[in-house]
């Protein structure tokens, strides 16, 4: 089997994934305060979105590529709504003693959350399309093990960045201290409603 292409989408995704918005402050938030899992589960939604998009790129589905853009407004309006409330909710948020417990709606919970926010982007359909289209992989009628295996590569990538970085974030989670972990909640939280804040007055 040809690895060129997983290899490739592998980059794609990691590259995706690597710079800190709304969606890496989110996760690493939910690291130190509900644990590790929670924050794993929260990369992996984003990272099956970065799959999603990917596959819309990678594959020349032009169709759907082009109604998320006409409707990028109001994606980018409702994934403003729900950061202006998650920064609300993290800078009020208590820090927690010890990580909580946790559950399979827990985990379900922070999946979908950062998948449904990061589809709400506009800006990440736009990156994957430019990537693609730049690098030579759009693929509408050609080899679709290539298309399949670059889209598979960009899921790992972006997985492989949240897997590092909930690992990370997790071991430095005991050098916190409980005013330390406040502090990190009101920065984080009004980073994250800055973002909201920003996507919102871009949405017109």
């Amino acid at each position: 089997m040809e690895l060129a292409p997983l290899l490739k989408g592998i980059g794609i995704g990691f590259a995706i994934a690597v710079p800190v918005g709304p969606i890496g402050l989110l996760c690493i938030r939910r690291t130190l305060a509900q644990g590790q899992l929670i924050g794993l589960a929260s990369g992996l939604g984003a990272a099956t979105a970065d799959g999603l998009y990917g596959g819309i790129a990678g594959f020349g589905l032009s169709a759907i590529s082009q109604w998320l853009l006409d409707w990028s407004a109001w994606l980018q309006g409702i994934g403003g709504l729900f950061l202006c409330y998650l920064g609300v909710t993290t800078f009020l948020a208590q820090p927690a003693t010890t990580p909580a417990a946790f559950t399979s709606r827990g985990l379900a919970t922070a999946y979908s959350s950062t998948f449904v926010l990061t589809l709400t982007n506009p800006v990440t359909i736009l990156s994957f399309i430019a990537i693609f289209a730049g690098l030579g992989l759009v693929n509408p009628s050609g080899e679709r093990l290539a298309a399949g295996l670059i889209v598979a590569g960009v899921f790992l990538g972006s997985a492989l960045w949240w897997l590092m970085l909930s690992v990370a974030v997790s071991w430095l989670r005991s050098r916190f201290t409980l005013q330390a972990m406040q502090w990190l909640n009101r920065l984080a939280g009004l980073a994250i409603l800055t973002f909201g804040i920003v996507a919102l007055g871009t949405s017109r």
